[in-house]
């Protein structure tokens, strides 16, 4: 349960690499681990969580660790045991945040500020953003560009393509808010 006395930080989270910047910005408690953190990431950008990912601040990483993997382990810090508040103590306000390490979705994590949480709002809370987020396995920023090259293509060939590969319309000005804000209500308090 949040109470007055806890921290909140504001974040901005932005997909690098892409023009117009597609971007969020959410609050969660400082007290969230990381683990959550990514949780809370997917959701309000729109990924699956299908792929490996990982968190970088100080030049330590931190992601989940991986049965049998010693050379993962090895250069990870367990996300599942690491909260934001103490990466945030070493006055970190830049957080690298990669999703799929064939893609590479890199996402700067800004802490815009930190303050103490409001008395009856349910965190983390959504708080805006603008454009969707690529689709997933398209291919990168190279792959996104092509994807979005054949949805405007003057070749209805393309463009039906392009849709029964996604599976349905895309709008890239349509960041889907309300599917957004109903993935962090599931979370309720507790995205970890």
């Amino acid at each position: 349960m949040i109470t007055p006395e806890d921290v909140v930080a504001i974040l901005r989270i932005e997909l690098e690499d892409i023009k117009p910047l597609i971007w969020r910005r959410v609050a969660v408690p400082s007290a969230i681990i990381l683990k959550g953190l990514h949780n809370v990431i997917q959701a309000v950008m729109g990924w699956r969580d299908c792929h490996l990912w990982e968190f970088e601040a100080k030049g330590q990483k931190y992601s989940r660790l991986i049965p049998n993997d010693l050379d993962w382990n090895d250069r990870i810090t367990n996300a599942a045991n690491t909260k934001l508040s103490s990466v945030l103590a070493g006055a970190v306000t830049d957080i690298k945040y990669v999703y799929d390490m064939g893609d590479y979705w890199e996402h700067r994590v800004i802490v815009e500020k930190n303050m103490p949480a409001e008395l009856g709002v349910v965190y983390p809370k959504f708080l805006g953003g603008e454009r969707r987020c690529p689709p997933e396995d398209c291919g990168g920023v190279p792959g996104y560009h092509e994807f979005l090259g054949k949805l405007t293509s003057k070749q209805a060939k393309k463009r039906k393509a392009a849709l029964d590969w996604y599976g349905g319309p895309y709008n890239p000005d349509d960041i889907d808010e309300e599917k957004i804000v109903a993935a962090l209500k599931r979370f309720g308090s507790n995205p970890n």
